[in-house]
Order: structure tokens, then C-alpha cells, then sequence
């Protein structure tokens, strides 16, 4: 697409720096839902910018939301690449201003993806089974340490919380099965999912939760998001 405006946006806990032009001034607003609404009002026209929000451990969601629902084309970036690309400029400097300069920058000069609207309960999904990843890694190391506990009341303590444990993922597992079964595109996916040699309820839903674009991507660039697809990599004598 053709844009008349790049906008680039440094997101933090606290606030937002969003630089309407990769020269322009750079406009400071909370990171809360009525100042993220009002500052939408004031950006170009839906369609006509492409908006590119730096990913920072999730403080960005609301705001591509908004975005997203206002109309606007959204790219949410890997902060690294965006990293290397200032250092490929020669943009030693790094402050909040600098970065959605950068960023605006990036958006001109790459033009990376664009956000893709998901499934309504996805954000839920993604929980779910981000807490059953957690519960899991505090479950094993509870067994780590209950193979070295010598003292009784240290063995009942952890056997109790092991229990708990079992039966929170138990939860989680069923929370899980219930929000998958409840929507016929996630319960199609699952059911093809798990007709692959290996793949069970546990992958199939974790796939359907962190790889929403699974279905929608032919092979070779579903391989090339996840990772695992071969690229050339030459140099000199090395192959």
C-alpha cells in the first residue's frame, strides 16, 4: 500500500512516545485507555498511515487494539530488529524520542507486516496457556526438590503444594478444552492438529494459542515465522 504517513510509537509501562513523522515532533501520552482514545482522534486518517507500535512485553496490546479497531494499518515489531536497524543508520543514542523517530523510520524504510485482527477470545487462550506453561515449570521444580529433601515436615510441605499444583493445571486444562471446544474454527483446528503423529490436546491448543496464523500461511512461510525453516547462510568459503 501506498502511505502518506509513517508513525512510529515507543511503548512503556507508563507512556507512550508516538512520532508522526521520522522527523517531526515527538508527542508524549499516558499508557492508559482515555488518553490512548484521544490521541487516536488526532492521528491521520485511518488507511492512510501505517501506525508501527515497538513490541514490549505486552504493554502494546491495548493500544493496537484501539488502533485496530479505529481502522488504522498497525505493525507491532521485534524491538531488536528495530535496534539493529538504528545502529545500521549510525543511531548510536537511545532515548524514548529517539526510538519512535526510529521506529517511524523503520516503518518507511522495511515496511514490516501488518497486525492481522484476531479471534476475539485469543488474548484468553494466550493466558490460559501461558499459566499452564508457568504451573508446569513451578511443578517441576517442586519434584526438583522434593528428590532432595531429607527433613519430613519440608517432604509434607512440598507434597502439598505438588497437589495443588496437579490440580491447578487440572483447572487450567480444563478451562483450556472448554474455550477451544467453544469455537468451531479452534475445535476444527484442534481436531486436524491432533491427527498428526505425536501431537496431542496439550500441543494442539498451545499451537492454536501462540501461532493464530497456522491455516491462514502456506508451508514455507508458516516454517519461516515459527523458525525452523532452512535459509541460506554463505560466506566466503563457508556454506
Amino acid at each position: 500500500m501506498n502511505f502518506e504517513h509513517f508513525i512510529g510509537i515507543d511503548v512503556a509501562k507508563a507512556k507512550l512516545d508516538i512520532a508522526k513523522a521520522i522527523d517531526g515532533p515527538v508527542l508524549k501520552v499516558a499508557n492508559e485507555p482515555s488518553a490512548i482514545k484521544a490521541m487516536i482522534k488526532e492521528l491521520p486518517r485511518p488507511k492512510s498511515a501505517l501506525v508501527v507500535v515497538e513490541a514490549t512485553g505486552g504493554y502494546e496490546k491495548a493500544l493496537v487494539i484501539e488502533l485496530v479497531e479505529a481502522g488504522h494499518i498497525v505493525s507491532v515489531v521485534n524491538p531488536r530488529q528495530v535496534r539493529d536497524f538504528a545502529k545500521a543508520l549510525g543511531i548510536l543514542a537511545k532515548t524514548d524520542k529517539i526510538d519512535a523517530r526510529v521506529i517511524a523510520r523503520f516503518g518507511q524504510q522495511v515496511r514490516p507486516r501488518a497486525y492481522v485482527k484476531t479471534h476475539e477470545k485469543q488474548d484468553e487462550l494466550d493466558q490460559l496457556v501461558a499459566r499452564r506453561r508457568q504451573l508446569i515449570g513451578l511443578r517441576t521444580s517442586e519434584k526438583n526438590r522434593q528428590q532432595q529433601a531429607d527433613s519430613k515436615a519440608v517432604a509434607k510441605s512440598i507434597a502439598r503444594t505438588l497437589d495443588h499444583l496437579r490440580k491447578d493445571i487440572r483447572r487450567i486444562d480444563e478451562e483450556i478444552r472448554k474455550l477451544v471446544q467453544s469455537d468451531d474454527q479452534w475445535k476444527g483446528r484442534a481436531e486436524l492438529l491432533k491427527t498428526a503423529p505425536g501431537i496431542g490436546e496439550v500441543t494442539s491448543t498451545t499451537l492454536i494459542a501462540e501461532l493464530p496464523e497456522l491455516g491462514d500461511l502456506n508451508r514455507q512461510q508458516i516454517s519461516a515465522l515459527v523458525g525452523v525453516a532452512p535459509f541460506n547462510c554463505e560466506s566466503g568459503t563457508i556454506r
